[in-house]
């Protein structure tokens, strides 16, 4: 792969890993923001267990996200690229925070154009 290709590669691991991870590991305290005022009030009311709990949990997928963008960026890429969509659409279904999604479906491009350009090619 060309040198600079593997520079951009580079970056967008430590964008895509580091990114999960923090915001994953800050689902615990909230030191970011209040990240349960982002969920989707019928996703919350439909819960088994509370928010809290829920926002737990996602922050336990979004640090093993990272993890694996840094084990592998072709798959990470992918599944945060997944992650972000999801994320955005439930915003948008919610009508809250289109802002936020906007921005997670801009975060989700550069996580699938990690995913490509980390791809090896098809024989």
């Amino acid at each position: 792969m060309e040198k600079s290709i593997k520079d951009i590669q580079k970056l967008l691991v430590i964008t895509y890993g580091a990114i999960p991870i923090i915001a994953g590991a800050d689902k615990f305290t909230n030191l970011l923001t209040n990240w349960g005022k982002y969920l989707n009030p019928v996703l919350r009311s439909s819960l088994p267990f509370s928010g809290d709990t829920f926002m737990h949990l996602v922050g336990v997928i979004e640090i093993i996200a990272g993890l694996l963008v840094f084990l592998n960026p072709e798959k990470g890429g992918y599944l945060v690229c997944i992650w972000l969509v999801s994320i955005a659409l439930s915003l948008i279904a919610s009508g809250s925070y289109l802002d936020v999604a906007v921005r997670d479906l801009a975060m989700a491009v550069g996580a699938f154009s990690l995913a490509k350009i980390s791809s090896k090619p098809k024989l």
